[in-house]
């Protein structure tokens, strides 16, 4: 991957794109993603803000590491400049176009789920509190 292959994906996805190779801002259905690249680096990262850091209950923050642990898979929620993001960070030169579409809708639905499900809407893995159930 690289920044025209990227620019390419973005651009095919969005309803809106601003920015040039290496930094973008989109949105698909209502949802602000932005894309960072450092080509030098190898490094890339698709991010979506979901709140403003002091607005994340403790309860809604143990959550958001429980589901880093079990649901949001490749995505995960993180806190940066005084906000909880969802994020995809991936080696760049590695990462494949299945890669990007998939880490796009893992954010997505990371960002889409917080506050309910907390889950990048791909497989979870089960909590213990999921095994007691089945047990009962």
């Amino acid at each position: 991957m690289d920044n025209q292959k990227l620019h390419d994906i973005i651009h095919q996805l969005s309803d809106e794109v601003e920015g040039v190779h290496g930094n973008w801002r989109f949105i698909i259905d209502s949802t602000i993603f932005i894309c960072l690249t450092d080509e030098v680096h190898n490094r890339m990262r698709i991010i979506s803000p979901i709140v403003e850091a002091e607005k994340v209950t403790d309860t809604n923050m143990k959550k958001c590491m429980e589901a880093n642990f079990h649901s949001a898979l490749d995505a995960k929620y993180a806190i940066g400049e005084d906000i909880l993001w969802s994020t995809f960070i991936h080696p760049l030169q590695e990462l494949t176009q299945t890669q990007v579409l998939s880490g796009i809708a893992q954010v997505y639905s990371c960002a889409k789920t917080y506050g309910t499900y907390y889950s990048s809407g791909a497989l979870s893995f089960p909590t213990q509190d999921d095994k007691k159930i089945r047990q009962n």
